[in-house]
């Protein structure tokens, strides 16, 4: 099945407030402290996040980063719309307003079903040369028919599209300065990206800032889920929706890409999403830790300089946002 043609899509953009690195360090450190019993801050040099712990597909997090949101939950819930498959290569490069620059793209979305012939979950992580070709170390999750297993597995290069919802972080995968935060031992109730995203929150108000990035459980346990196949009847409540999902603990070292953004800025955004990968077969759509006395996470974010809005649907709601 055909992605839907990139040149037909809506596109909507706006700036985001771009704080310096340095001001977000120390609202950052400031917030974590009532999350995590141990928090660090730091603005390094990004790593090179191709190397181990974090396979991604390009080094850094810098040159023009932007957030992209493609379509939503309304695509997925009550019903599915099998129509809602995008082309992530040609969606970057709109958003970019490039098609001859090398660009990282990274983020958590809906799989692309086709491949496998069923839902499943999308880790989005992939690199494109100035001349087109694709490096992919994406993967999906898929539940088994029994519900009781994960299958995690590697999209090919020549895969790259993404179904029915998506928040992906864009840039021309540089290195530079990013923002690095490490954690242990959770305090409080929030999971890492909304300690981070409502410590921004509080502090910016109405001035939209959103961030991009990839983070590592180091140590301990998360609870994921992994969608089932697409679901015959309409799933109208959240309680149906949980009904459907598969949950599951998860366990170290788990590599999460994804996006955060401060609010929603009149796009109807998702305030956060990331999905993990593993080493080690397990991955899915990160909900938060379940062992907080022994949890690690090590994480490098960049600040996105806009947030664009692809293909908003039209008639929205608030389910499955989490």
């Amino acid at each position: 099945m055909a992605s839907i043609d990139t040149t037909i899509l809506p596109f909507e953009e706006k700036p985001l407030y771009m704080p310096p690195l340095d001001e977000i360090r120390d609202v950052v450190a400031a917030g974590l402290t009532s999350n995590f019993e141990t928090v660090k801050v730091e603005v390094v040099d990004c790593p090179n996040l191709t190397e181990d712990p974090f396979h991604l597909a390009g080094q850094g997090l810098n040159g023009s980063p932007t957030l992209i949101e493609l379509g939503g939950p309304p695509y997925l819930l009550p019903h599915v719309d099998y129509t809602k498959l995008y082309d992530l290569v040609s969606i970057s490069q709109k958003a970019l307003n490039s098609t001859k620059k090398e660009f990282l793209a990274i983020g958590a979305g809906a799989g692309p079903y086709p491949y496998v012939d069923s839902n499943c979950e999308g880790m989005y992580n992939l690199k494109v040369a100035a001349n087109g070709h694709v490096l992919s170390e994406s993967h999906l999750a898929q539940i088994t028919p029994d519900r009781k297993r994960v299958l995690l597995k590697k999209i090919p290069n020549t895969e790259t599209r993404c179904a029915l919802l998506g928040n992906i972080f864009v840039c021309e995968g540089r290195p530079g300065k990013v923002l690095k935060v490490s954690c242990k031992k959770r305090t409080g109730p929030q999971d890492f990206i909304a300690a981070i995203r409502t410590t921004l929150e509080q502090h910016y108000g109405e001035r939209t800032v959103g961030m991009g990035g990839v983070f590592l459980l180091k140590n301990g346990k998360a609870k994921q889920h992994v969608m089932s196949p697409f679901s015959e009847t309409a799933l109208n409540t959240e309680d149906e929706l949980n009904e459907w999902l598969n949950f599951f603990d998860m366990s170290a070292k788990l590599i999460a890409v994804g996006t955060l953004v401060t609010n929603e800025c009149d796009l109807d955004l998702r305030l956060q999403h990331f999905h993990s990968f593993s080493r080690h077969g397990e991955g899915g759509h990160y909900h938060i830790d379940t062992t907080p006395d022994v949890v690690e996470y090590e994480g490098y974010f960049n600040v996105g300089e806009r947030i664009v809005r692809v293909d908003k649907p039209a008639n929205t709601h608030k389910m499955g946002r989490d």
